[in-house]
């Protein structure tokens, strides 16, 4: 719960909504105006529920309930925005979880950097029978991050990585420090 704020005004006195005759007692009036305290952040945050239900505008101690609500860890040492953002895409990273796509949008939502995918599976149709099928027997994801000079938590990449990648497929990590290939290759493998 929002918690008071010294010396905020209700939006909506309890005074206003007495009738005349009791306007004139000082004790009534004081004893109003201690509930009017209590119950105006209450009060704001429901006048201005909208805003707090939009990840853009959302108050970030609310922006983290948001996050639980539509199932998203954003990192709560991240800059607001990044959080932000994870929050507002959600809905559409849950429908493409699994998938290339959705890897891809994950580990480029948490390190700002476009990985490189390769999966052993395929698709392919055929219409002659006994036709071989795609990819390779073992199902498996190789993620590639050029990082450069940007720093990334391995641990927390492998951890991410074995939230998104489907239980049955293996995974590799690698971790290249610049553009032209050169790194330690080392996967991390679930």
């Amino acid at each position: 719960m929002r918690r008071a704020v010294p010396g905020l005004p209700s939006p909506h006195p309890l005074i206003d909504r007495l009738p005349a005759v009791y306007l004139e007692q000082d004790f009534l009036r004081r004893f109003l105006g201690a509930l009017d305290e209590v119950l105006a952040p209450v009060l704001l945050a429901i006048d201005n529920l909208p805003a707090h239900l939009d990840p853009r505008s959302a108050p970030e101690d609310f922006l983290d309930w948001l996050a639980r609500w539509v199932a998203v860890e954003p990192r709560a040492e991240g800059p607001p925005e990044q959080r932000r953002a994870a929050v507002r895409g959600a809905v559409s990273r849950h429908s493409a979880r699994g998938t290339a796509r959705g890897l891809a949008e994950a580990v480029r939502l948490e390190t700002g950097v476009e990985p490189e995918i390769v999966e052993s599976g395929g698709t392919a149709w055929s219409t002659r029978a006994g036709t071989a099928a795609p990819g390779a027997a073992r199902p498996w994801v190789t993620v590639r991050l050029r990082l450069g000079a940007t720093p990334v938590e391995r641990v927390r990449l492998e951890e991410l990585l074995r939230t998104e990648v489907p239980a049955h497929v293996g995974f590799d990590l690698e971790l290249l420090p610049d553009g032209n290939g050169d790194g330690d290759g080392n996967g991390g493998a679930e």
